[in-house]
């Protein structure tokens, strides 16, 4: 069984539904912690869902705020991604939100 720590990024130009992780198959992934930041100076909203295998879809957190130039930690507990689930995220104003997930993937 082979443990390893990774983090997906992604910089939420527009407000279309974005990709931040994808599960390997024959892997699961402990997400530690998922980051949102802001650098504009309004406030904006993320919504975070997750995909799973039979393509049905689950709101994580939906319109969650995240104010003016600061950093919001979305998680306030591990998630367990399953093989070929997806995580995506999606941004009510574009051009403002920057998200890094930290994960340990398990093979």
């Amino acid at each position: 069984m082979a443990n390893n720590y990774k983090n997906s990024k992604v910089d939420l130009a527009n407000t279309n539904l974005t990709v931040l992780y994808t599960a390997p198959a024959a892997t699961q992934a402990i997400i530690q912690s998922i980051l949102v930041s802001n650098d504009s100076a309004s406030e904006s909203t993320i919504t975070l869902t997750i995909t799973n295998s039979a393509t049905t879809v689950f709101s994580v957190y939906k319109l969650e705020s995240v104010g003016a130039v600061s950093t919001e930690e979305l998680l306030k507990k591990p998630l367990i991604v399953m093989e070929n689930e997806i995580l995506k995220v999606t941004a009510s104003d574009a051009n403002r939100l920057h998200v890094i997930a930290s994960y340990l993937e398990v093979t």
